[in-house]
């Protein structure tokens, strides 16, 4: 599965449910549509089925029990979610807390805070990104500055009308990067204005980040190319062709080497300078989805459309766990922000991981076990996000809600349901706001004032013009 969605040429939905079906890369490879569509059909049936068996067996895991991994106990955990969601009154956000601003005209795949100020910027569907300025508390609401991504055209600068796929703010909140469908990276400032446009990559770009010391930024394309970009004079520093198919995430282990995954089933470890890659990890049986490095540089985890969690490390060629529980595909990851070389080195580090059969797990990586399987969700779950304290994991999923767990206990703190599916959720650095972004055009934010036990929480939500 590709991070953003478009499910055609033209946009167009099937059967009303895209997101288990295509994927933007269907749009540059369309001969797979119409065999993905017939798949996602015979899965809705099966489901359906399965849901009129499961409702005979009332056999649902509560939520919070610990579930160890396939390899400790030689079974893959299978949880039922055919039941109507049921949310405690003390954790369900009321719609009354909600506040409506307007803004994208589409989907918003994507949304990240600056890290040193309340700047939230969105990238959508729209061809637009958006900085929302949430430090102003004005009755007349956040204000928007609108990024619009134009392509060069008859002498002229027009709308590109494609997807804003990616964005990340560098170390010090200065400068603002996108990717996009069109196939350039942009890098702009917080005020909005355009500072460069890179371009090299043929085709849409699925995923870009700077570096820790904010000279380079990484991108990921459907050309089957990573590129290393100079931040200062927008050149291409170095283009890595090593993929035999799209590349989907790429991820900084230092100021110089980074990783790689793609639909090829493979990722690579490269460095600039370097003209072959430093390691290449195999043992995915399906496309790699997402990679992460762990706070400290040593580990690297991936998820696949295979259903495993993977963790590798550049000491050896296999991987030091292979984690099965989950039993659909294993959308995307996230470390938490603790252990060694953390600002919380006293508490131990957990890697949480979201998946398509509407889970989350919490997985103990020191052990190799799943110490926390969260199961409220009813949908395909697409974003988690820890809290800068590692105390707290924000998901979001398909079935429009935001929950927020405690990370200790496994229990669900708060929940909020949106207006459309959730794409994206992330934390702001200061750990009191969680922002969220979704498939009918809106962007949230909770508002968590009383950031110790979260007992207080306001809405802000930016919906569609």
């Amino acid at each position: 599965m590709t991070k953003y969605i478009r499910n055609s040429k033209d946009g167009t939905v099937f059967d009303g449910r895209p997101i288990e079906s295509l994927s933007l890369i269907d749009a540059v490879m369309p001969d797979v549509v119409q065999t993905r569509q017939q798949v996602f059909r015979e899965k809705l049936a099966q489901q359906r089925a399965a849901v009129a068996a499961a409702a005979v067996q009332q056999n649902t895991p509560k939520n919070g029990e610990a579930t160890v991994n396939g390899e400790e106990n030689g079974a893959h955990a299978i949880n039922n979610h055919s039941e109507t969601m049921e949310i405690d009154g003390d954790v369900d956000i009321p719609a009354s807390k909600a506040t409506v601003l307007r803004g994208h005209e589409s989907e918003v795949f994507i949304c990240a805070w600056n890290p040193v100020s309340d700047l939230l910027a969105s990238g959508s569907g729209d061809s637009t990104a958006r900085i929302w300025n949430l430090n102003e508390n004005g009755n007349s609401g956040s204000t928007q500055l609108v990024l619009r991504h134009c392509i060069r055209e008859g002498g002229q600068d027009v709308p590109s009308n494609k997807d804003v796929t990616s964005l990340d703010w560098n170390s010090d909140g200065t400068l603002l990067a996108t990717g996009s469908y069109d196939g350039f990276a942009r890098i702009w400032t917080k005020d909005g204005n355009l500072a460069s446009t890179l371009g090299q990559h043929k085709g849409p770009i699925f995923a870009l980040k700077w570096n820790k010391k904010g000279n380079c930024i990484l991108s990921a394309g459907v050309d089957k190319t990573t590129i290393i970009w100079d931040a200062h004079t927008g050149e291409a520093k170095q283009q890595f062709p090593f993929h035999s198919a799209p590349a989907l995430d790429v991820d900084w282990q230092n100021n110089t080497t980074f990783a790689s995954c793609s639909t090829d089933m493979c990722i690579h470890v490269c460095r600039l300078g370097c003209d072959r890659p430093v390691k290449t990890f195999q043992g995915h049986t399906n496309e790699v989805n997402a990679i992460k490095w762990d706070p400290s540089g040593m580990l690297l985890a991936s998820c696949s459309d295979d259903m495993t969690l993977k963790v590798w490390s550049m000491k050896q060629d296999n991987c030091v766990h292979d984690l099965q529980a989950h039993n659909k595909e294993i959308y995307t990851i996230k470390w938490s922000p603790t252990g060694p070389g953390t600002s919380n080195p006293n508490s131990n580090i957990m890697l949480a991981s979201a998946s398509f059969d509407s889970t989350v797990r919490l997985w103990d990586v020191e052990r190799g076990v799943c110490i926390h399987t969260l199961t409220k969700h009813q949908e395909p779950v697409y974003s988690v996000a820890f809290s800068p304290d590692g105390k707290y994991l924000a998901s979001g999923s398909f079935d429009k809600c935001v929950h927020i767990w405690n990370t200790m206990s496994g229990s669900l703190v708060h929940s909020y349901r949106g207006t459309g599916g959730i794409f994206e959720v992330c934390w702001n650095s200061m750990g009191d706001k969680v922002g969220a972004s979704a498939s009918d055009g809106s962007v949230s934010t909770l508002d968590l004032q009383c950031k110790n036990d979260l007992n207080f929480i306001t809405l802000l939500a930016v919906c569609p013009a």
